[in-house]
C-alpha cells in the first residue's frame, strides 16, 4: 500500500521537474533569441571562412561553390565593409560568431532617386532555428532606417526556405512575389520569394 504522503510527494517531484523544465526552455529561448550587431574584425575572418565553406555549413539552399574570402579581407582592411553602398555586420549570438548580414543598393530606376538596400544574411548550422536570423534581420533593418535615407529595403529567398521566409515575416518584411528562375544554384534555376519592408511600416519614418 502506497502512503498518502508518498503520493504527494511523488507529485510534487514531478511538478517540480517540470518547472525547472519549462524554466530551462524560457532560458534557452532568451539566449537563443540574443541576436546582436558588429563591425567586422579581421580576426573574424577565419571563422566566417570556415563556417561558409562546406555544404554543410551554408545548406543546399545557399550553396553556390566554393569561395575565396580575399575581397573580404581587402574590404575589412579598407573600410571595415562599411562602404556608402554596401556593407557587413556580424551576427553574434552568447558571445559567438553565428553569422553574418549584408546589404548592397538596388535601383528600380535612375539609382539617384530610387534606390534602396537588398539584405542578405548567413548563418551557422548550430545558430539556426532559435530566432538569432528574425533578430538579426530586425535590427539590421532599425540601423539602415536609422542611418540612411532609404524608404525601402527588400530580401528576396528560395522559395523553399521556409524559415527564412518566417523570419523575414517575423522581422516585419511583407510577401510582394515570385521572382521566377532567378537564381542559378546547383545546376539549374530556382525560384526565389521577394520580400519588402517600407520606413513607416516599422514606426521609424519620424527618424527623417
Amino acid at each position: 500500500m502506497i502512503e498518502v504522503s508518498t503520493i504527494a510527494m511523488t507529485a510534487d517531484s514531478r511538478r517540480s521537474r517540470r518547472s525547472a523544465s519549462r524554466a530551462r526552455s524560457t532560458s534557452r529561448k532568451e539566449i537563443s533569441m540574443d541576436a546582436k550587431l558588429r563591425p567586422v574584425h579581421e580576426a573574424d575572418i577565419p571563422v566566417l571562412e570556415a563556417g561558409a565553406s562546406t555544404p554543410e555549413g551554408l545548406g543546399d539552399l545557399q550553396w553556390f561553390g566554393f569561395r575565396t574570402f580575399h575581397r573580404m579581407r581587402e574590404r575589412v582592411a579598407q573600410d571595415g565593409c562599411l562602404g556608402p553602398d554596401d556593407g557587413a555586420l556580424v551576427v553574434e549570438s552568447a558571445g559567438a560568431i553565428a553569422g553574418w548580414v549584408t546589404w548592397s543598393k538596388h535601383a528600380w530606376g535612375p539609382e539617384a532617386t530610387s534606390w534602396n538596400w537588398t539584405i542578405g544574411i548567413i548563418l551557422f548550422p548550430e545558430f539556426r532555428g532559435r530566432g538569432i536570423g528574425t533578430a538579426a534581420q530586425k535590427e539590421l533593418i532599425e540601423y539602415l532606417f536609422a542611418h540612411t535615407r532609404v524608404e525601402r529595403i527588400q530580401a528576396s529567398t528560395d522559395v523553399r526556405n521556409l524559415a527564412e521566409q518566417r523570419a523575414l515575416e517575423k522581422a516585419g518584411f511583407q510577401q510582394e512575389g515570385t521572382l521566377r528562375r532567378a537564381q542559378w544554384r546547383m545546376g539549374k534555376w530556382h525560384d526565389q520569394v521577394l520580400y519588402a519592408v517600407l520606413r513607416e511600416e516599422t514606426g521609424l519614418d519620424g527618424m527623417l
